[in-house]
């Protein structure tokens, strides 16, 4: 695929470079548009569908019927899609020539010999309005199946890792991949094997450090045909330096997680209140059901864990004493657990200690 400069609602560049990606002049770290589009409200991507289905009709008939006098009522289905469409990342963000976009039918039928090319079967200019009129009808089921895998990805087969850094998101991906594999060679023998590639045309080139206008940086500038394209490589390529998104275990919305940092709360206001964070509401509510949830042997098992731990502070014993009295403690509760100890028992012999 050639490379084309300019930026088209259906053919667009970003930059790369780092751990960031440039959209028009913004920057966002890798993974956070992903992360925005799994918070897309459902409805958005209902109503871009349904006007997807509006205007398809109409732009089939055009180009398999031309008729100079549907251009403007095909251009105003088209531009009620681009409604929703340029309202959403990355398009929101990229410089691009509008009035071209929102008039590109009239202005066709405008110019003769520019509508006679377009219109005319197996020339260049009509394969890419057909190639455009196939990425816009899919568009709304490939977004949300996109948004579907991604969440469900999460969910099975990164939420349980112990740990948040690349490693261990290549290690789920690698197991992801397989899985995707063999289910597919068993469900779906005589269908292509599971894949996660796309159509990108990409050039490299030297930039100032968005962050430091005193660094030149190489930055990688990569055209996409389709947004979810781009979200797919905004994931991986987020994975690849340890940032993933997460859905808070507060709010449930998602989040993005960036360089190892492992958490399971947003930073955002948590619901019903008007300044605390899931971050803060979370840890409360976790603690408080960690309290609400403790057995009488854990119970005698803190006080003594305190007594001791006062001790040691005091200098009343010695840091061996304390580590031999806590592992002693450990010993005790293990064995109130399995039954071998009563809890009165318990009591006494850690009091004891």
């Amino acid at each position: 695929m050639g490379y084309i400069p300019k930026n088209e609602p259906d053919l667009f560049a970003v930059l790369f470079w780092g751990t960031h990606l440039l959209v028009g002049k913004r920057s966002y770290q890798l993974g956070e548009l992903t992360t925005e589009y799994l918070n897309l409200d459902s409805q958005v991507v209902q109503e871009l569908s349904e006007r997807a289905d509006d205007f398809a009709p109409a732009f089939h008939q055009i180009m398999d019927q031309p008729n100079k006098s549907q251009a403007v009522s095909v251009q105003k289905k088209l531009n009620a899609f681009y409604d929703v469409l340029l309202s959403l990342p990355p398009y929101r963000d990229l410089p691009m020539d509008y009035y071209v976009a929102y008039n590109m039918f009239p202005l066709l039928a405008a110019q003769p010999e520019k509508w006679e090319e377009a219109m005319a079967t197996g020339s260049e200019r009509n394969r890419q309005f057909r190639k455009m009129l196939e990425v816009y009808e899919t568009l709304p089921e490939r977004l949300d199946a996109f948004r579907n895998q991604i969440a469900l990805t999460l969910e099975l087969d990164f939420e349980d890792l112990p740990r948040r850094n690349g490693a261990a998101y290549g290690k789920a991906f690698a197991e992801y991949y397989q899985g995707m594999r063999s289910a597919g060679a068993f469900f779906f023998p005589d269908e292509d094997e599971f894949e996660q590639s796309f159509d990108a045309a990409i050039r490299f080139i030297p930039i100032r450090n968005p962050d430091n206008s005193e660094e030149i940086v190489i930055g990688e500038e990569t055209q996409f045909q389709d947004v979810v394209s781009f979200l797919f490589t905004d994931f991986y390529r987020g994975l690849i330096h340890g940032n993933a998104p997460r859905r808070c275990h507060n709010c449930g919305r998602y989040f993005l997680l960036t360089a190892g940092y492992n958490t399971c709360y947003c930073n955002n206001i948590a619901p019903g209140e008007t300044e605390r964070t899931c971050r803060k509401v979370g840890a409360h509510r976790k603690e408080a059901q960690g309290r609400a949830n403790r057995t009488p042997a854990k119970v005698e098992y803190d006080r003594a864990y305190i007594r001791l731990k006062q001790r040691k502070l005091r200098g009343k014993i010695s840091v061996d004493e304390w580590n031999n009295a806590v592992a002693k403690a450990q010993e005790l509760l293990e064995q109130s657990e399995q039954g071998k100890l009563t809890d009165e028992e318990l009591k006494q012999r850690l009091n004891e200690l």
